[in-house]
């Protein structure tokens, strides 16, 4: 009993954002998207490599459910910028350098950009190649523009460049948050988390060395 009275109370997870963490919803919407977005990636890679002569049915079954994905991604896109600009955004670790601070801000807007222009470029060139979009088989998306084929030529490098460019940027704001929680142990990935966050791990510690023993 007197172990159970001395551990602190379980702190829940707030439903919207707070200047400490991120709530329930953010934390659902930010964790659905990365896992459909990564989807996206992987199945539009191994796509590219099917073979384009003929019309092989696994590539267009892949294609057709890629597109269905793409615009689930783009409704979760809206979603989540409807929920971000009604809500507060967490403030950052304390003692962050200023410049680590508009790299954090720049990485963030950026990803919102690239949620956009990925499936609306894809859309786009969905529409230049005559074929409509569908919305997960419930109904067909309208045409953004009339079939092109210079155009869909367009569309298609652009996709690609902006899906490469998620790539890089997937990896560079894993590798910052997975660096944030273990080489300096701060809350910058538990906020992002359904746990409870650290209760004394806003500020950065120091990294932690070797000891280095002087010679007699």
């Amino acid at each position: 009993m007197a172990n159970a009275a001395a551990q602190p109370p379980t702190r829940r997870v707030p439903i919207g954002n707070t200047e400490e963490r991120y709530g329930a919803v953010a934390v659902g919407l930010h964790w659905m998207m990365a896992a459909l977005l990564v989807s996206l990636l992987a199945l539009g890679l191994y796509m590219v490599r099917l073979p384009d002569a003929g019309f092989d049915t696994l590539k267009i079954w892949l294609i057709l459910y890629h597109k269905s994905l793409g615009m689930l991604a783009l409704a979760l896109a809206a979603l989540r910028l409807g929920w971000r600009v009604t809500n507060a955004l967490p403030r950052l670790v304390e003692n962050l350098p200023d410049w680590q601070k508009v790299v954090a801000r720049f990485v963030h807007l950026t990803f919102y950009a690239l949620m956009f222009a990925l499936p609306i470029s894809g859309w786009l060139m969905s529409s230049a190649s005559g074929f409509p979009v569908s919305f997960l088989g419930l109904f067909d998306l309208p045409d953004l523009i009339r079939r092109d084929d210079y155009l869909f030529q367009v569309f298609v490098t652009v996709h690609k460049c902006l899906a490469y460019a998620l790539v890089a940027l997937l990896v560079v704001h894993a590798g910052a948050a997975l660096r944030h929680h273990f080489f300096f142990e701060d809350d910058t990935l538990r906020r992002m988390l359904l746990g409870p966050s650290h209760p004394n791990s806003s500020a950065p510690k120091r990294p932690r060395h070797v000891p280095v023993v002087p010679s007699a």
